[in-house]
Formats: structure tokens, C-alpha cells, sequence
């Protein structure tokens, strides 16, 4: 069942007719790296994967869509800088969870994870990348590609959908063969994962994508120290990662003073 969640907020990719399915910021202090740390991945409950540390004293969480543009411009902004410095110093621990809106969103969700844990963010890394290259066919899409996403069991659309887009070439270089591939678009259990992320997302209320969170709470625009509000009169979502890198400067410095 869609839940008032995605009526309220996911909307489907504009131009694709996809129908959703039912199922450089403030600088940051440097100190001596920690190797491991830096390539450690582990996967939470909820399939979720993370990046360094798991017991950082700074967390932080981005929920993202794969079609969403202002989520690769995040993820080319920050992972950069987190995987320089913060992350490796043990400071930091980055955490990706799905916030699908549309049939491609889940079968990326469902190649990235596909393979070797340790492997998840490189192939994170090669969809949101390339996002350029790929998204533009997705809104080009023929009447007869859109409806073979759309109609018939789920697996058989979203091997379509990789099939349609280049998918499986990219998937590929990093040693999932086709029929892997076809193995894991078909996952039950993987796709169930993938599902609470999005109810996980749907308990922080967030308004769009990317939803950033940093040790456990949503980090809203500001301005001069101030909330920025919509014109609801609600605070609106920070999507970028000078947002970002204030909140995570915030957090290490009530850890410095014993607060967290």
C-alpha cells in the first residue's frame, strides 16, 4: 500500500511516467588518519550501508534517490571531503539509506547492493556519477520502454529498466555478471530492505530528497543562525554540503565539550 508518505512526498520522476511501487563547505579540522577506518563498510539492520567508524561520535545519515539531481550534487560535494579527512580520522561515519521515489530508483538501489558489502560504495559512487549520462535516456524514454517498466511483475521491470538504460554494463566493471545481476533485481528480501529504509525516511518527515541527518536529527536550512522557513512555516530540508559540514562541525564540537 502507498502510504500518505508517498502521496505527500514521493512524486514520480517528472517525464518519466513512472509509477512508484508498491511494495565546498566551512573547513574542517584535520588529525592523524586511520587507514582501516577509512575503507571499513558495514550494513545495518535495515540494509543500510556505512562508511568508517561505525562508533563515531559524529553520524551521519544521507537518504537519497538515485534520480534525484540534488543528490549527486551532494554526494559529488561531500564524499570527497568526508573520505579525505573525517571519515578516516574515525570522526565521522557515513551512512547511505534509500529513499526510492520510482522503478529506477529501486533497481539502482538493488545493483548497488549487489555483491561483496565492501564493494557498495564504488558502485554507489559509479550510478550517482554518471547520473548525467543515464538520467537523460530515463527521460527520453519511448512509450513502449515506459510501458515495460511499468506493467508486468516487478523483476521483469527492472531488469527492463537496466537493460533500457546501460545498467548492466556498469554493474559489470565491477564484477556482477548479467545474471547476477538479474539474481539480485529479483530479491525479495533485499527488496524488503530497501522498503524500510523508505519507512524509516517516512518517520523523519522529510520534504524532499536528499534528506540529511546528523546524529540522529534532520538538518534544516539556516541563514545568519536562523531556521529558514516555507511558506507553511515549517523549517526547510538542507540538501547541501556546506549545510551538511556545519552540522557535522556543530556535532564534533559539542563532542569536544562532553555532550555527546
Amino acid at each position: 500500500m502507498i502510504s500518505a508518505f508517498t502521496t505527500r512526498f514521493l512524486p514520480v520522476l517528472a517525464g518519466l511516467g513512472l509509477a512508484t511501487a508498491t511494495l565546498a563547505g566551512p573547513a574542517l579540522a584535520a588529525s592523524p588518519a586511520k587507514p582501516a577506518q577509512a575503507s571499513q563498510v558495514t550494513v545495518t539492520g535495515n540494509g543500510s550501508f556505512t562508511l568508517g567508524n561505525p562508533q563515531a561520535p559524529v553520524k551521519v545519515t544521507e537518504f537519497i534517490s538515485y534520480t534525484c539531481p540534488h543528490c549527486a550534487v551532494l554526494h559529488k560535494d561531500a564524499d570527497a571531503a568526508l573520505r579525505a579527512g573525517l571519515i578516516p580520522q574515525g570522526k565521522v561515519a557515513l551512512t547511505v539509506s534509500n529513499l526510492v521515489r520510482n522503478p529506477v530508483d529501486i533497481a539502482i538501489a538493488l545493483l548497488t547492493a549487489c555483491g561483496d558489502p565492501k564493494g557498495f560504495f564504488p558502485r554507489h559512487d559509479a550510478f550517482l556519477s554518471s547520473q548525467d549520462t543515464w538520467l537523460p535516456k530515463a527521460a527520453a524514454a519511448t512509450p513502449e520502454q515506459r510501458a515495460r517498466w511499468n506493467a508486468g511483475e516487478l523483476p521483469d521491470r527492472l531488469k527492463a529498466i537496466s537493460g533500457d538504460l546501460g545498467f548492466y554494463p556498469m554493474i559489470a566493471r565491477f564484477g556482477v555478471n548479467r545474471a547476477k545481476a538479474e539474481q539480485c533485481l529479483a530479491n525479495k528480501a533485499e527488496l524488503d530492505q530497501i522498503m524500510a529504509q523508505y519507512k524509516q525516511a517516512g518517520d523523519f518527515k522529510f520534504a524532499g530528497t536528499p534528506g540529511i541527518v546528523v546524529n540522529g536529527k534532520v538538518v534544516y536550512l539556516e541563514e545568519n543562525g536562523k531556521l529558514v522557513l516555507g511558506d507553511d512555516g515549517a523549517p526547510l530540508q538542507a540538501t547541501q554540503w556546506k549545510d551538511m559540514s556545519q552540522a557535522i562541525n556543530r556535532a564534533l564540537s559539542a563532542n569536544r565539550a562532553g555532550q555527546i
